[in-house]
């Protein structure tokens, strides 16, 4: 799950991390009165709160919002309400959104903070070794994956696994990658201890501060924030998932979320449904061997009903990326006979226009496949993921 900007930073603030001062608003006058608030000469920074990156550098669909991006300074009092005006109830378009964009229906209005210079930090769970990540850079404003894509050598990356905190050496490591002297130790050490224990704390599945404000009184400030939460442990953090923004939801994520299911998307053209984290990383790293990509996973996860089987198929179905659809379900809890009726239940009301193999493995297997080929569906079967990959690039590619 993702929250908007201007939250985040409120639970950064709880837990220790230094933010500019700040209020949400939804309409132009709200705007001028929060402005007023926060400082009586400025100036502010205009922040329009859609949940995607590189809003600075979007733009506004409606010709009325002017050429400038969805993060604006205002020097004067009196064109507050003016720019709030040009982002409310416009759509923004950003390299994150696609040409769609999203709507804006409120801004946030932030006290300016001088700053010297600037930073970028972040932390994410790297599944492949089971640690946390801490990522420094020097770089600011810009998409972390491509930084970590074409320039690997302007990121620092520090694995911390189970149970270990940042060491001494590691906190000096940081300060001379970011050119940094020695006076910054502490405030570098509080900052990052906060961080990390902000994304242990809140089962978070990524931070990113982008950027790190320093300022003259060598102090750190998050001039930006973004936190995604891990959607599988939000049950102990029911004030964190009261945040949830159905508006800023995609149609199919959130439509998954009511089921209790887990949806991801990609950039590929295989859609994938499974029922754990481990069978979609196998999937994904053997359709990564073959050369093809994933466009999405859904993960319905323990025992589930037919309907909603069904449900998720046609989430599935529906992804206009999608060309061909894997199944890999590992039963147990989930009854492989309920998928079959749920494969049965999606298509009689879709269809099956692209090919689809289904690994169904465990409870009520064979019951499973004897109600999917008396159905004379055109569903291919496989024992194991690489087989079912493998039979599905085949079939993808005759039909191409």
């Amino acid at each position: 799950m993702n929250i908007h900007e201007y939250q985040a930073k409120k639970i950064l603030s709880e837990h220790g991390i230094n933010i500019p001062a700040g209020q949400i608003a939804y309409t132009p006058a709200e705007a001028k009165r929060a402005a007023l608030k926060l400082s009586a000469r400025g100036p502010w920074m205009l922040k329009a709160q859609i949940q995607s990156g590189a809003r600075a550098s979007g733009h506004f669909i409606s010709h009325d919002a002017g050429h400038k991006g969805g993060i604006r300074m205002v020097t004067k009092i009196s064109n507050i309400a003016y720019e709030t005006a040009q982002m409310l109830n416009n759509v923004l378009v950003t390299e994150q959104t696609g040409p769609k964009g999203k709507p804006v229906n409120k801004v946030y209005v932030e006290a300016f903070r001088k700053i010297k210079r600037s930073f970028y930090a972040g932390v994410v769970i790297n599944s492949s070794i089971s640690a946390i990540t801490l990522l420094i850079s020097g770089v600011v404003n810009r998409d972390i994956v491509n930084i970590a894509t074409a320039e690997q050598s302007k990121i620092l990356s520090i694995n911390l696994f189970a149970g270990e905190k940042i060491a001494p050496e590691q906190i000096k490591q940081i300060l001379s990658f970011l050119d940094l002297d020695d006076s910054y130790y502490e405030v570098m050490a509080d900052f990052i201890a906060k961080l990390l224990h902000t994304f242990i704390e809140c089962d978070a599945k990524m931070i990113e501060i982008n950027p790190v404000g320093i300022t003259r009184e060598k102090t750190f400030v998050a001039l930006d924030a973004k936190i995604t939460f891990d959607d599988n442990a939000l049950f102990r953090h029911p004030d964190i998932a009261y945040l949830r923004d159905d508006y800023e939801e995609d149609e199919r994520v959130l439509k998954a979320s009511k089921q209790g299911f887990q949806y991801s998307e990609f950039d590929g053209n295989i859609g994938c449904i499974v029922n754990g984290d481990g069978l979609a990383l196998e999937a994904m790293d053997i359709l990564k061997s073959r050369g093809y990509e994933t466009a999405c996973f859904l993960n319905v996860r323990g025992g589930v009903e037919k309907d909603k089987i069904a449900a998720g198929i046609k989430i599935i179905m529906t992804n206009p990326r999608v060309e061909g659809i894997l199944i890999n379900i590992l039963g147990g809890f989930l009854r492989c006979n309920l998928v079959a009726d749920g494969i049965l239940a999606a298509t009689q009301e879709l269809g099956l226009t692209m090919p689809l193999v289904a690994r169904l493995e465990g409870t009520a297997k064979n019951e499973a496949k004897a109600i999917l080929e008396q159905s004379g569906l055109p569903i291919l079967f496989a024992d194991n993921t690489t087989e079912a990959v493998e039979q599905l690039i085949e079939r993808m590619e005759v039909n191409s």
